[in-house]
């Protein structure tokens, strides 16, 4: 047993950093806290690196010119022993908004001068004092609907800015009591274990109130949205996903899974595989099946689950159903004639 504190201070060490950071000193803020052969995962377009100048050069360093005046405004952090393997490594978890003056253009996506928040979820890996592996999620197409260029049809739930957790309780700087981290991992791997039972309830509303409380939110990506109470996520999320993507389906595991308090989540690379058989998100029958690589944080409550953040690489899911967002983006804003 742990109590995280070293591994929390390398953290937030690091992110201290950062707030300091302009494109040209980045990537000597980067190499400061983590290994020299640091594995970034980040969402497409940026995918896999290695070492701080490689996570400069994709992510960080575009991001830094696009955005001025970056402040990190976190909702959950907290730490923990990895379930996937055997609870030896430890992580550290960060989720909530880079919020910066959209300035200058960040992917192809047209700057405001105003504020824009980019949504953000990441999972740190440390090791003998440094940061070792992190994977980094973030929600793009959110920043492109701030922008003006949303690039998708209608969306089942709403997509807002989304807030941290209801109970205001999701900074965990301090020691947390072990046995309640041991709950919520409990609750959550009960809900992963409904999910993956091969006599699944026909009755999804039954099934959903045997880990969830019935006033849940689920406060999903952009291009799907957030959704209240169990019937409401059924309609708006749960069900359109089971009737479009239930075809070839396949769980392919996690990565890391870990829980601190009230508070827990996972991430996997991919989550899932699966084949979108027509109408999800408005796209046709997908050719062949495609990856969603997924972040999942919750808050439990009583025993359940109450609160779910989701993250999903919505980008690489329909690149690899031969639609890429950015590369439309680009072709509208500068077309060849």
């Amino acid at each position: 047993m742990t109590n995280f504190q070293t591994e929390k201070a390398i953290v937030r060490a690091h992110h201290d950093a950062l707030a300091q950071a302009a494109p040209d000193t980045v990537t000597e803020i980067l190499a400061r806290h983590t290994t020299p052969n640091w594995h970034w995962r980040g969402m497409h377009p940026f995918h896999e690196q290695h070492g701080a100048a490689a996570v400069a050069a994709t992510f960080w360093k575009p991001f830094l010119t696009a955005m001025t005046r970056v402040q990190r405004r976190p909702d959950i952090f907290m730490a923990g022993l990895n379930e996937m393997d055997s609870f030896e490594s430890v992580w550290v978890v960060s989720m909530g908004h880079l919020m910066g003056l959209f300035d200058r253009p960040f992917l192809g996506i047209s700057p405001t001068a105003r504020i824009g928040m980019l949504r953000y979820a990441e999972f740190n890996r440390v090791e003998g004092g440094k940061i070792a592996e992190t994977a980094f999620f973030c929600d793009i197409p959110h920043l492109m609907i701030q922008a003006g260029q949303n690039p998708f049809p209608p969306q089942t739930g709403a997509h807002l800015v989304q807030p941290g957790p209801a109970t205001h309780l999701g900074l965990m700087y301090e020691c947390q009591d072990p046995v309640a981290g041991q709950a919520t991992l409990a609750s959550i791997n009960a809900m992963l274990n409904d999910m993956g039972s091969k006599n699944r309830n026909p009755n999804y509303e039954v099934e959903l109130a045997r880990t969830w409380n019935d006033d849940m939110i689920w406060w999903g990506p952009a291009g799907i949205g957030a959704t209240y109470t169990i019937p409401r996520y059924i309609c708006q999320h749960a069900g359109p996903f089971r009737q479009a993507l239930s075809k070839g389906y396949r769980f392919n595991g996690h990565l890391c899974r870990l829980a601190e308090g009230d508070f827990g989540g996972f991430f996997g690379w991919a989550n899932l595989t699966l084949a979108n058989s027509g109408g999800y998100m408005g796209m046709t029958a997908s050719p062949g099946p495609a990856d969603m690589r997924v972040v999942d944080l919750y808050r439990a409550e009583g025993g359940k689950l109450s609160e779910n953040w989701v993250f999903i690489d919505i980008l690489h899911f329909l690149n690899m159903q031969g639609l890429d967002v950015l590369a439309r983006l680009e072709i509208i804003q500068h077309p060849q004639v």
